[in-house]
């Protein structure tokens, strides 16, 4: 179990909201057995028996809340995904985007991405999480898979820094193009940031940048 000190984590001085005086106990989720219970079984039965490598691919299952998560290891995000998109025994058709998150503390897995699943035929929904370090923050983009996430993955991209490999046009969509940092990272300053605006006006269409 571990403590989290603050609103967002935030220590000292870096907590501005006025609950620094806030200690809430949180306790780690650990990777769960069969059986998962509901429907987790029955579809990871369907996934184990068509995807080969699934459990290799998997690093571990979490259920917490009535709610199954499968942590995927990066590199093989887009096959897992692929196989939940078009195996008709599953068929997650939705990708509801996705989100990043930033852990300062979880060594060499600082980012994350989570990615929330709906299926329309069967009315089920999952979740897909991927982890990369700091010094290394590439995601395969699921784009291709679903093509809702590209705005998505823009914003992750511009907010935390995390670069999604095979994105037709991966520039931030927030921020300035010339902005220093990813403002929704935890190690990003609460205040006195200078801003500058610099170019105020609107170029032509035929100078503006192509996402081609």
């Amino acid at each position: 179990m571990t403590e989290s000190h603050g609103l967002f984590g935030a220590k000292g001085t870096g907590d501005t909201s006025g609950y620094g005086g806030l200690v809430q106990s949180r306790f780690n989720v650990l990777s769960a057995s069969r059986p998962y219970g509901g429907y987790f079984d029955e579809m990871m039965d369907e996934l184990e028996r068509a995807y080969p490598t699934f459990n290799e691919d998997i690093e571990r299952v979490v259920i917490d809340r009535g709610e199954l998560t499968l942590y995927v290891k990066s590199e093989r995000l887009f096959d897992v995904a692929q196989e939940l998109r078009d195996n008709p025994a599953v068929r997650f058709e939705l990708c509801l985007g996705v989100n990043g998150v930033h852990y300062p503390e979880d060594k060499e897995r600082e980012l994350h991405c989570v990615y929330p699943l709906l299926s329309m035929t069967f009315n089920r929904r999952i979740r897909l999480e991927v982890s990369v370090p700091d010094s290394h923050p590439h995601v395969p983009s699921l784009v291709e898979l679903w093509a809702g996430n590209n705005w998505h993955e823009r914003e992750t991209f511009d907010m935390f820094g995390i670069v999604f490999d095979g994105h037709p046009g991966l520039t931030r969509i927030l921020m300035p193009d010339d902005w220093i940092g990813h403002p929704q990272r935890k190690d990003y300053p609460l205040g006195g940031i200078p801003v500058e605006y610099k170019g105020a006006t609107v170029p032509p269409p035929s100078e503006r940048r192509s996402y081609r």
